[in-house]
């Protein structure tokens, strides 16, 4: 015993936090699976690989991988438009994309990424989340579009208050809601179990001791719903929205990782996360998922952080919750078919809640009301549209904003009634200013000469450049002396 307490020191602490991700992951790798639209184990076999591959290599210590209520929307979409087979192929295409990426060394750019499109997408992803699930609380079909999703719940309210059946399914998934809120005002001995496990664990003995009417999880068997990719999946590669799937997979899958990996860093002292490893990590992870017809994966900020809090040292305290739900997977299977849907509804209901940044909104717009423009057109166009064209519209609108902040000009006019007029710009000279720059020279008096002073730019676009060039042609050409310009002090242009 003194000899493994030598070679691993801190075995005891990662043995305990094991435990502690294994009881958080379970309800959520269940309930992620189920609302996605597949087999209620395909999500405890990427829990698993995130836990036995990812978990295993280098990149982040201390963060956990497994699927994610962030990609539940994009997923459940995918499966629906492309069937199940070509999940695989996604997911797998995902992950060699990754692992290039990150061999190329691309994983600090995500960085780069606008936090405002992220929160942005995250708070579009739990909309149309919250929405869906609402209609499996009750029972009901969700509509398929989120905007269909949104519009249709006071109709779906009105069916549920119609059926006894649909109010006693509602009322356990509140009442799954409730815990899990209520859960966290409990001593501290009692939230050693996590809340969303107590919820389910509390909404199955109601379930069961009162023989409500309520659907409950299919159970298929782990090797049942193993299904690798075959070769009509892979045929699926020649239709363009399955790629423009994949891209977006790539996207949120990579942003929402190394984003997490951020947190993480700021929640422990132990080692820093290496960005280009760890996207290679959860490519490796994303492949070996993608080989095995499962879900993709992410790094998860919940289980991440509840692994920091229990007292994970090393990583092997993420491998050892892998091999737990790999032990539940494989003995116990059974227990899933227990759980009732609503219940589950109820934990992502609550996970969607949490992915809108309502805290952070209104801080936001009152000290960056751009950045806070940026976040809501993200979400918004991601329920109103799709998942990949709403990131799109949000990243392409974060550029603009960038680039229309990076021309910042000034131009000022003295005019001393006697003597040349003299106009000074300063700040940085685009196209994207030019029209401004162009009106005001142009309101000049025709009739007198004009100084155009330029060595305040720091820098001087050629578009730019070229219009000053020809209004100062067409002032003078009126038999006024030629304009008399000042080059810029830098060579930036």
């Amino acid at each position: 015993m003194t000899s493994i307490s030598r070679k691993f020191p801190h075995l005891r602490q990662d043995f305990t936090a094991s435990l502690v991700v294994f009881l958080v992951a379970l309800p959520l790798c269940v309930g992620v699976a189920v609302a996605s639209g597949v087999p209620a184990e395909l999500g405890l076999v990427t829990g698993i690989v995130g836990g036995l591959v990812t978990g295993l290599l280098p990149g982040s210590s201390l963060q956990v991988s497994g699927p994610a209520a962030g990609l539940t929307v994009l997923v459940f979409g995918a499966v629906d438009s492309y069937g199940l087979a070509a999940l695989g192929v996604i997911v797998l295409a995902t992950g060699l994309i990754q692992l290039a990426m990150g061999a190329l060394k691309l994983g600090r750019w995500f960085r780069a990424i606008s936090l405002s499109v992220v929160e942005g997408m995250l708070a579009g992803i739990g909309l149309v989340l919250i929405a869906g699930q609402l209609y499996s609380a009750a029972g009901l079909e969700a509509p398929s579009s989120g905007v269909d999703k949104l519009i249709g719940l006071p109709g779906a309210a009105a069916d549920a208050l119609g059926s006894t059946e649909a109010l006693t399914s509602l009322a356990l998934g509140a009442g799954t809601v409730a815990v899990m809120v209520l859960w966290k005002r409990l001593p501290k001995a009692a939230q050693t179990v996590p809340g969303a496990l107590a919820a389910v664990g509390l909404a199955t003995a109601v379930t069961a001791a009162f023989g409500l009417s309520v659907a409950t999880v299919e159970v298929s068997g782990l090797l049942d719903v193993i299904q690798p990719p075959g070769a009509d999946a892979f045929g699926e590669l020649a239709n363009v929205g399955l790629l423009g799937t994949i891209v977006a997979f790539t996207l949120i899958a990579s942003a929402e990782s190394l984003f997490s990996a951020a947190a993480v860093d700021r929640l422990h002292k132990g080692p820093r996360t290496e960005y280009n490893k760890e996207l290679m990590a959860q490519g490796a992870g994303n492949t070996v998922c993608g080989v095995l017809g499962a879900l993709p994966m992410t790094a998860v900020i919940v289980r991440s952080s509840a692994n920091v809090s229990a007292g994970a040292r090393t990583k092997a305290s993420r491998v050892m919750h892998g091999v737990w739900l790999l032990l539940f997977a494989a003995l116990l299977p059974s227990v899933l078919a227990l759980i009732p849907l609503p219940a589950l509804a109820g934990i992502l209901v609550h996970a969607g809640w949490k992915l809108i940044p309502f805290r952070s909104i209104v801080p936001l717009w009152r000290d960056h009301r751009g950045e806070a423009l940026i976040l809501v057109v993200t979400a918004v166009s991601i329920v109103a549209v799709n998942m990949f064209e709403g990131v799109l519209i949000g990243l392409a609108l974060s550029v603009v904003k960038t680039a229309w902040e990076a021309s910042h000009l000034k131009l000022e006019i003295v005019d001393k009634g006697a003597g040349p007029v003299q106009a000074h710009l300063t700040g940085n000279a685009t196209f994207l200013r030019l029209p401004k720059i162009l009106e005001s020279l142009e309101a000049l008096p025709q009739d007198r000469p004009v100084e155009l002073d330029l060595s305040g730019l720091h820098h001087l676009d050629h578009a730019c450049r070229t219009a000053l060039e020809n209004w100062a042609e067409r002032h003078s050409s009126a038999g006024t002396d030629p304009v008399k310009v000042t080059e810029p002090a830098t060579a930036a242009v």
